[in-house]
């Protein structure tokens, strides 16, 4: 299987702005939130026919086939009808597991969610909790400039990792420096409009953000 392959040019007059982490562990609880967000600004012409929700949902297969080239295919996504689970070379080490996406957009949002159930790297408090995984664009139209800034967040929520007593410097230098790293991948992929097509399908075809339900 090829992981690597001939990079899509950069959409002329596209930018990338830095990325921006903030990572916190709540000192009673061992939650852990983690957040990376930056904002890419592209010709308005460039995002026509893209802010769809089939275009989501191929965000989101992105994030993931984006983690598996950065680990060199050492971790991938297995998917059934109703999860998600971030697999480690087999089966039997499923890292993470999510329940199915769940997809949200109208004319200036698009933010896909998939919610965590369970998985080897989830204490026993976070399994089927109210933590997260999330991906949100946020879309700014600048007619003036003939630009669109999108500014795209990719978040872990109410995590409970399966290390107790873990300190922010520990979580900083493991999980969270690969999700970094991982995301910095991610917004440079966006922004050559390298998307993966989606494994499901659930929007493939003509489709309207009204499709889906709205941001709340």
């Amino acid at each position: 299987m090829r992981l690597w392959r001939r990079r899509p040019p950069v959409i002329p007059g596209a930018e990338v702005g830095k990325l921006r982490d903030e990572t916190s562990v709540n000192a009673e609880t061992g939650a852990v939130t983690s957040r990376q967000a930056g904002d890419i600004v592209l010709p308005a012409d460039a995002i026509e026919g893209l802010w769809d929700p089939e275009h989501l949902e191929r965000v989101a297969r992105t994030y993931w086939t984006t983690l598996q080239r950065f680990t060199l295919g050492l971790m991938h996504v297995a998917y059934t009808p109703t999860e998600r689970s971030v697999v480690l070379l087999i089966p039997q080490l499923r890292l993470l597991t999510f329940k199915a996406p769940e997809y949200e957009m109208d004319a200036c949002r698009g933010i896909v969610r998939w919610r965590i159930k369970k998985g080897l790297l989830v204490s026993k408090r976070g399994l089927d909790g109210d933590g997260y995984l999330e991906i949100d664009i946020r879309r700014h139209d600048e007619p003036q400039r003939g630009k669109v800034r999108l500014s795209v967040a990719v978040e872990v929520a109410n995590y409970y990792p399966r290390l107790g007593g873990m300190s922010r410097r520990l979580y900083s230098v493991t999980q969270s420096r690969i999700h970094v790293i991982s995301c910095n991948y991610f917004l440079r992929r966006l922004v050559r409009r390298d998307l993966a097509r989606s494994k499901v399908g659930h929007f493939a075809g003509p489709s309207s953000p009204e499709q889906a339900p709205d941001p709340r």
